[in-house]
């Protein structure tokens, strides 16, 4: 795995991302083990016991105490203490595309292009690769440089296969357009906002059209009032019996903890150094938000504790990982 790769993984989001990068690097040596595991298994090394934790890089499915949640929970209270003020909510909402933008400008080097755990946690992306597979739409969405379109395309042997990229930064956008890895013959990509509440579908996609629809990281970034319409326009676009994967951040995670004053925009909501935004869900929030349209296959939580052991440091890592589908 390389170090973008942790760090997309890793993101500690109080940070630039030249300091989240450089922290990640700190971390190199730890095994998280993304992409060995059964995506609702979550690996299969547990702590017995507090004596044990130094002795690997990583443990999975790390359960909490109530002393724990108590401490995160008492982490994110004081964050009320000096939320994000009134005018800079308007400004952070009002145009997040924006901020994507940028971050996509100043970090084009910075993004891997094999996201190999895929293979592992969503094995039907790979299997519509396969030479007799037939007919087959994958649209991911949210693509950003194209970190999941590209090694499916790259390990493609189906000539039927289409794959769409769509994200609601151009900037983004065009380093896939741009890349060497693109290939018109099988990829489509398009600028494409999934909570616009026109219910505008991406250029060159029609209606029910998309067999498996890939979310990775992407829905945290919407704003709560923003669920409904994403959901309502992921609705049209996919076919009936067509799926969605689904991982994002889950509550209590680092990454919300960590957050310090001027970053909570809402409830669970917040605002990155750079200007993006993400939310953290829990398992109930994901079945109400999808339910309303789709039927529930698989929502999991994945816990794990990745240890730094020359600094005798620990990440509480926590993410959400769901397989929706639609009604037939």
């Amino acid at each position: 795995m390389t170090i973008e790769d942790k760090f997309e993984e890793l993101k500690v989001d109080d940070n630039t991302p030249q300091e989240q990068i450089a922290e990640v690097q700190a971390y190199e040596e730890a095994d998280t083990r993304i992409g060995r595991d059964d995506p609702f298994t979550f690996g299969q090394r547990k702590l017995q016991s507090e004596e044990e934790v130094w002795n690997h890089n990583a443990w999975d499915n790390v359960e909490w105490g109530e002393e724990q949640v108590k401490e995160a929970q008492e982490k994110i209270a004081k964050q009320y203490e000096a939320p994000v003020k009134d005018f800079d909510k308007k400004l952070y909402n009002g145009n997040p595309a924006r901020y994507w933008d940028i971050f996509y400008k100043n970090n084009k080097e910075n993004f891997f292009k094999d996201r190999k755990w895929l293979q592992i946690e969503f094995p039907q992306l790979y299997e519509a690769t396969k030479e007799n597979y037939g007919p087959v739409t994958i649209f991911e969405i949210g693509c950003g440089a194209g970190n999941t379109l590209f090694p499916i395309l790259n390990q493609n042997q189906n000539k039927d296969l289409k794959i769409i990229g769509a994200d609601f930064s151009p900037k983004a956008v065009d380093l896939v357009k741009t890349s060497e890895n693109f290939n018109p013959d099988f990829a489509h990509a398009a600028v494409w906002d999934l909570a616009n509440p026109e219910g505008a579908l991406p250029e060159g996609v029609e209606p029910h059209s998309v067999d498996i629809a890939v979310m990775v990281f992407v829905f945290s970034a919407l704003a709560p009032d923003q669920w409904q319409q994403a959901v309502d326009n992921l609705a049209k676009i996919l076919k009936p019996g067509g799926k969605i994967l689904f991982r994002d951040y889950g509550r209590y995670d680092l990454a919300q903890v960590r957050f310090k004053k001027n970053r909570l925009l809402d409830d669970n909501f917040y605002i990155r150094g750079d200007g993006t935004r993400v939310y953290f869900f829990t398992e109930e929030e994901l079945r109400e938000i999808f339910t309303s349209k789709f039927i529930e296959n698989k929502i999991g939580t994945d816990r794990r504790l990745l240890v730094n052991r020359k600094r005798q440091l620990k990440m509480y890592r926590i993410w959400l990982q769901a397989v929706f589908e639609v009604p037939k």
